[in-house]
């Protein structure tokens, strides 16, 4: 493979979010993407909340988006077990795009060729002569890069190199999937969730015809290959929900079979997050890789956008000066523009996660002495439970 300036690992949202912020500053990068093409048509939907809006804005990409997704303007809780329900207006913008639709729209406004596919990452090495990493591809091939962006996922091959402790695993799984309704759909347009035992549903419309939904339960060992099925996954939640509303089991029923998704839910602890190493010379982490959290404030894909934002800002303001005669960048002190990105995002990656990680637990405590604890530690660190929503990454 040719040699590169800037490589980034993983074309998903944060890998193509970095590849488009490093370009609006006049960075040319490369993504290496293991998949053979785009992997649009894997996961469902994703929520963005008023500060993932914000990054997107700043990306240049978020009014073809808000195109595609209406806005949610109401958050409702209803506990089927005693018939309570809770509503309110829903704080900021928000609106559940398809995956699809963030990461084509992301992909479209990079420069062609970008993005490199059938190229999955085995190692990372440092040369012992020039400092520089070294990636080994899996085909054989490597390549000697300038800087690397780890943007590969909760399972990262760079947070590895940069001996980041493995994520740990919350005792809950998830179902994820979209509905379409061909004549239109009857919910309002809220982010509404059902809870009855041990299981949530959350449901959330995203135009007048599709619908993402998710199904949280605790998760109970058994063979990975069979969860593969989509139709194992479909009839596992139609038992699971037998004594749910009507309109609910027709949701799943009724689910766009190649949409639905298994998987455990992950996260790096925040103590983790507090003391880990997120760059080591010119290798550095981001979006999932750096962070991963849990699904449930919803924010895990727009962290992802804001670092993309914040690292590009720090790379062009301190790491790099673009050269008019040539293609190619200078790096000068990358490591300390890579210092002042991490100082940024730790803390602000390590209350997200925090709240995020007691609001999991709460959840998923199958003693009342835990769901106390939990209770009070929100309600003293996080009084106002939406305010992870006011954040700004700020321009680019």
């Amino acid at each position: 493979m040719e040699d590169s300036e800037v490589v980034i690992i993983g074309a998903g949202i944060c890998g193509l979010a970095t590849a488009l912020a490093l370009h609006r500053k006049g960075i040319k990068s490369v993504v290496f993407e293991r998949s053979e093409s785009l992997r649009n048509i894997t996961g469902s939907a994703i929520g963005i909340r008023q500060n993932g809006w914000r990054a997107l804005d700043r990306l240049g990409v978020a009014d073809i988006l808000r195109h595609t997704a209406a806005l949610v303007k109401r958050d409702r809780f209803v506990l089927l077990d005693g018939g309570k329900q809770q509503a309110m207006p829903m704080d900021g913008e928000t609106r559940c795009l398809r995956r699809k639709d963030l990461i084509d729209t992301l992909f479209d406004a990079l420069p062609p060729a970008t993005v490199k596919f059938g190229c999955q990452l085995e190692s990372i090495k440092i040369d012992p002569n020039t400092t520089k990493p070294v990636l080994q591809f899996i085909d054989g091939s490597s390549i000697i890069p300038k800087v690397v962006i780890g943007c590969d996922g909760g399972k990262s091959i760079v947070a590895d190199f940069l001996n980041l402790r493995p994520p740990k695993m919350f005792p809950l799984c998830g179902v994820r999937g979209l509905t379409n309704y061909p004549n239109g759909h009857f919910f309002e347009y809220e982010f509404a969730r059902f809870k009855k035992g041990n299981n949530l549903v959350g449901r959330i419309p995203i135009n007048d015809k599709l619908v993402y939904w998710f199904c949280a339960q605790p998760y109970v060992p058994r063979d990975g290959r069979i969860w593969e099925d989509p139709e194992v996954i479909r009839r596992s939640c139609l038992d699971l929900l037998g004594d749910y509303p009507q309109e609910i089991k027709e949701m799943i029923e009724k689910a766009d079979m190649e949409s639905l998704s298994f998987s455990r839910l992950r996260y790096r602890t925040p103590w983790d997050l507090l003391t880990g190493t997120f760059f080591k010379g010119t290798v550095i982490v981001a979006g999932d890789a750096m962070h991963v959290m849990g699904p449930f404030l919803g924010q895990g894909g727009s962290a992802g956008l804001e670092d993309a934002v914040v690292l590009a800002r720090n790379m062009a303001k301190l790491g790099f000066n673009h050269v008019e005669s040539g293609k190619k960048v200078a790096v000068h002190g990358i490591e300390e523009a890579f210092n002042l990105y991490v100082k940024e995002r730790r803390m602000r990656v390590v209350r997200l996660s925090l709240q995020t990680y007691l609001t999991g637990m709460l959840f998923g405590a199958s003693s009342w002495l835990n769901k106390v604890i939990c209770i009070a530690l929100l309600f003293v660190l996080f009084k106002n439970g939406s305010g992870h929503i006011d954040y700004d990454c700020g321009d680019l």
